[in-house]
């Protein structure tokens, strides 16, 4: 664990959890599994708010505990985990792309509560969509019903997963119970919808003094824990399943590649393969499913008009690229192919060491890293030959990457004395020490855009403050029904200067948030391929 993902890490705990939080959960990352009076005892915090702490990190998947074979209970961060909260707006968005305003708050919702039942989600999202319905929708509301279809189609599609639960038998024991609960969940019962049938409409807010049935607060009936009915999902709670959002942004990423370095029919048939193997692959797996040239024709998009002789061209061509995204595994069926997710990962991670070295280095020193990546080991004199460039600036271009760690040198000596004047010195191309480094500095380019918006949020408190009051009475205003006037005059009590300040802070907050979005970009495709590099040593 690096100090730029410890760093990382504590500013995400505070922006979404608080201080308290934020302290207990560093001070786990730092110091690895500790039980609960030894978390209390080293941080200085009561009891009463360490275990408040560690509901709200368990809730969320950040902290796992266990049970050792004295009976303790040891807490432990999943430091990666706490990353991944990063790429929250992303799988937000993927929701949206993907199944539109409903499934979008869905994932939205589960990822802000860490895990919820699916009755509570299903009314929770009705309601808000029914407060968004305004103009042409405005008096329509969100069925129960929709929401629910929506929900059992991302659980179809393993965007959505249930919760590990406490076995029945557990707590039939007569014995003394365990310290802490053991979860567990069979594979085939992940995805399993409960069947609820779920009557009813979204509402609309009302005010506080009055509820949903227009009734004020005094002349409500008061209800007792009887009156309540049971919930018919009660204990079976769900979480997002950010395996599988990864999942999608790897086949996403190879489809752009292949579009990029083809065509768009060749990422369409792509696209294709990927989509038929998603829930049979692991989201691990070095290859995808074999399919059959058949298979893949009789899957095509409707209305994609090619030939089976056309698509045999291109998924040989395809298998023949160097690059090999795609390799044929057998002649059965017209053709068995699969996807080579490893090497399209390696190529990913390859052009975007690449892309950071010609940006940071220029065109010429590009020439040279590509050139030792082709032909993996090469003198100094040999990398001056090839790349045509004059000894002095390749020697310069060299040692500098060297010293940024974006290549590196191996001695090969012929004596055993390692005598200069007998040792070669080969320059070359380690891509996973490589992608590691520069995973590293991703982690600490995204800490400082943090620190940036929030310095740029703090410099400019009042004025946000001054420009929220102004709005809130703009609006209360306008629902009371406010002539134009007095409208004028409420928004001018922000001064040009004032005016012009908001822009320029929102301009930057805007900038800093698409830029902390790119380098987690970056850092996913950098973390895809060291994980698939660990697996298969």
């Amino acid at each position: 664990m690096t100090q730029a993902e410890i760093k990382l890490c504590s500013l995400l705990l505070q922006e979404h959890f608080g201080e308290i939080v934020e302290k207990i959960g560093v001070h786990l990352i730092r110091t690895g599994s500790q039980p609960l009076r030894v978390i209390a005892h080293d941080t200085g915090t009561s009891l009463d708010q360490v275990k408040k702490a560690l509901c709200v990190l368990i809730q969320h998947n950040l902290v796992i505990y266990q049970v050792h074979k004295r009976g303790v209970v040891e807490y432990e961060a999943q430091c990666s985990r706490v990353l991944r909260m990063l790429r929250y707006p992303r799988y937000i968005y993927t929701a949206k792309t993907l199944y539109s305003d409903t499934g979008e708050l869905i994932v939205e919702e589960l990822l802000l509560n860490g895990k919820m039942t699916m009755s509570a989600v299903v009314k929770k999202v009705a309601d808000r969509l029914t407060e968004t319905m305004e103009g042409q929708y405005y008096g329509k509301t969100m069925d129960y019903a929709e929401v629910s279809n929506t929900f059992v189609r991302l659980a179809d599609t393993h965007f959505v997963q249930r919760c590990p639960l406490v076995p029945a038998t557990e707590n039939s024991d007569s014995g003394p119970p365990p310290p802490a609960p053991t979860l567990v969940i069979s594979e085939k019962d992940m995805y399993l919808v409960p069947k609820l049938s779920l009557i009813g409409k979204g509402k609309r807010r009302r005010s506080s003094e009055e509820d949903a049935t227009g009734e004020p607060k005094a002349k409500r009936p008061k209800h007792t824990a009887d009156n309540k009915e049971p919930i018919p999902d009660d204990g079976i709670y769900w979480q997002a399943d950010l395996d599988r959002f990864h999942q999608h942004f790897r086949d996403q990423a190879i489809v752009s590649a292949v579009a990029n370095r083809m065509d768009q029919t060749s990422s369409e048939i792509v696209r294709t393969m990927l989509r038929m193997s998603e829930i049979t692959t692991s989201s691990s797996a070095p290859f995808t499913q074999p399919l059959s040239s058949n298979e893949i024709f009789r899957s095509l998009p409707v209305g994609y008009n090619i030939s089976k002789q056309v698509l045999d061209q291109y998924l040989t061509l395809l298998a023949d690229d160097p690059l090999e995204f795609v390799g044929k595994s057998g002649d059965s069926g017209g053709g068995m192919y699969v996807i080579n997710l490893h090497k399209a990962l390696g190529s990913l991670a390859t052009a975007t060491l690449e892309s950071v070295v010609q940006e940071r280095f220029g065109s010429r020193c590009a020439r040279i890293f590509r050139l030792v990546l082709q032909k993996k080991h090469l003198e100094q004199k040999q990398v001056e030959d090839f790349a045509m460039i004059p000894a002095k600036e390749a020697k310069d271009m060299l040692y500098k990457m060297l010293s940024e760690n974006f290549i590196s040198l191996q001695e090969i000596p012929k004596t055993p004395d390692h005598a200069p004047s007998r040792t070669f010195y080969l320059y070359t191309v380690n891509i996973l020490s490589a992608a590691r480094m520069l995973l590293h500095r991703c982690y600490k380019s995204i800490a400082n855009l943090i620190e940036r918006r929030q310095f740029e949020t703090k410099e400019n408190k009042r004025l946000l403050e001054k420009s929220q009051r102004v709005e809130a009475i703009i609006a209360s205003m306008q629902a009371t029904g406010a002539e134009e006037a007095q409208l004028q005059e409420i928004e001018e009590m922000i001064t040009a200067p004032e005016r012009q300040q908001l822009e320029t802070l929102k301009r930057n907050v805007n900038k800093l948030d698409a830029s902390e979005i790119q380098v987690d970009e970056t850092i996913f495709l950098l973390e895809s391929y060291i994980e698939s590099t660990m697996k298969r040593q």
